[in-house]
């Protein structure tokens, strides 16, 4: 095969800076593609964390009065991450979220932070680098959708362009009159570009310019081609379905390994599927819980917010309090979730244990040391924390919707090779009525009529790597690169 070169642009990366799943993906696929004979690079912002993280810089190129200021294109690396750095002090020298404000709401200038993150791509796409110059610019989520505006734009020869969305729901909304200064053409605001309802869509832009569009699951990619799950785009993703597809997510199986994850006081592996145990009691202990290991353990590793379908799992706690059954939460997001998750603990102490915020090490500790995880979306694009579920022998409790259907496989529809339990429609109830099913297979075991160590072991045998759908794309690049060559 012939070497590609590939632009990756994102606005965070793990291990430098995460806010969710996002970096986890772009952090993971460029080392699963090296084995596909793709050589990737990834652009990102100079964050603070960025800059500090950075091993050896050089200066590319200056780049002065850059979206309200001077700034400058670096090169360097972490770790086994090749990377250019957008060095632009006066868009992203801030502490804190790379999102969001002090006051929690989004930074004023968000439009014209990553829409320099899109232009330097666009700068690198189109030869500012000699040294690497990409056959394929790949995009993810809205931050960098205006790639394919840019590139376009230009009028000049240019690679093809991927736009993958992460979730369709955030979408880089900004107001008409921010066309011009972000250094578009008149003729780019229209339905067939990227007028969104009288706005601009930076989004839209991607999913309207791009060669092709991935989203992280199939079914993820069929629901959003629904006007109910497209999010006021389905309509175009309709027309663009030929282009569209759904490849699933995986996970860095070094990062999440618990036969050699330094943060479980017990690590263990499919042979060794009793030195799980530990995690059990070290969790109890962490979280504040009563020691008991036959008791049935529920974790939550989510933000905490309507769209996960919190409120849903706070809907169920009489049922998980009056069973006796035990749950650890960690996350953050909506006061009203996380008060309501809070006062639960106060409540219930010895039984429900909550920790807001996000903490990595106690995420880890969460999926060895539970028995079963909650992820009860309204919608989810693919998911990651049921995959660490699975690795990891929590049997996830899902919502059949989105990667969270195409990655458990239920226990009432497979018998044998089950992983968990799914449930629908998104309700109270159906979710209610999933937490028995797992509470009483789980129970089970002591009577010897339970599949659930069997369910452990077909949920660790299933393969979360990246291995294959690292394929997937490369295959994705070469159709474009072909194509744009015909």
């Amino acid at each position: 095969m012939t070497p590609l070169r590939v632009l990756s642009v994102a606005s965070e990366v793990y291990p430098i800076v995460k806010t969710g799943g996002l970096a986890d993906v772009v952090g993971a696929l460029p080392w699963a593609l090296m084995a596909e004979d793709v050589e990737v690079r990834t652009l990102i912002p100079g964050y603070p964390a960025v800059m500090a993280a950075l091993e050896q810089t050089t200066e590319i190129s200056s780049l002065p009065n850059f979206f309200g200021g001077n700034a400058r294109l670096l090169g360097g690396s972490h770790g086994a991450l090749d990377l250019f750095v957008l060095d632009a002090p006066h868009l992203y020298d801030r502490e804190g979220n790379p999102y969001l404000g002090p006051d929690g709401k989004d930074w004023p200038d968000n439009a014209f932070r990553f829409a320099a993150l899109a232009r330097a791509a666009a700068y690198i796409g189109l030869g500012a680098v000699p040294a690497f110059v990409p056959d394929v610019v790949h995009g993810h989520d809205w931050q960098a959708a205006l790639v394919p505006a840019y590139l376009l734009y230009s009028h000049r020869p240019h690679p093809g362009a991927v736009m993958t969305v992460h979730n369709l729901a955030f979408q880089g909304r900004f107001p008409r009159h921010y066309l011009a200064p972000l250094g578009l053409p008149p003729e780019s605001f229209s339905i067939y570009g990227l007028e969104y309802y009288g706005d601009i869509s930076f989004l839209k832009a991607g999913l309207q310019f791009a060669d092709k569009i991935t989203t992280v699951s199939p079914t993820y990619a069929r629901e959003i081609q629904s006007d109910e799950h497209g999010m006021g785009l389905g309509g175009l993703l309709r027309q663009r379905a030929r282009d569209l597809v759904g490849i699933l997510n995986g996970i860095d199986t070094t990062v999440w390994d618990p036969a050699a994850d330094a943060a479980l006081a017990s690590n263990y592996s499919i042979e060794r599927l009793e030195a799980r145990a530990p995690n059990k009691a070290a969790l109890q202990a962490r979280m504040g819980l009563q020691a008991s290991p036959d008791t049935f353990l529920l974790g939550v590793v989510s933000r905490l917010t309507s769209q996960k379908g919190l409120d849903l799992l706070l809907a169920c706690l009489p049922t998980l309090t009056g069973s006796g059954i035990q749950l650890a939460v960690l996350g953050d997001g909506d006061a009203e979730l996380r008060d309501g998750f809070r006062a639960a603990a106060l409540a219930h102490p010895g039984q429900i244990g909550v920790v807001t915020g996000y903490d990595e090490t106690l995420a880890h500790q969460i999926q060895a040391g539970c028995d079963a995880l909650v992820v009860p979306s309204r919608f989810e694009p693919c998911g990651l924390t049921q995959l660490c579920a699975l690795r990891y022998g929590a049997l996830p409790i899902v919502a059949a919707v989105g990667g969270l259907a195409d990655t458990v496989i239920d226990e009432s529809e497979a018998g044998v090779a089950a992983t968990g339990f799914k449930f629908s429609p998104v309700t109270a109830e159906a979710l209610d009525h999933a937490l028995r099913r797992a509470a009483a297979a789980f129970y089970a075991t002591r009577s010897n009529a339970s599949n659930w160590p069997r369910m452990q072991l077909n949920a660790m045998l299933t393969d979360v790597s990246w291995r294959h759908r690292a394929g997937r794309y490369a295959e994705l690049y070469r159709q474009i690169v072909a194509q744009r060559g015909a």
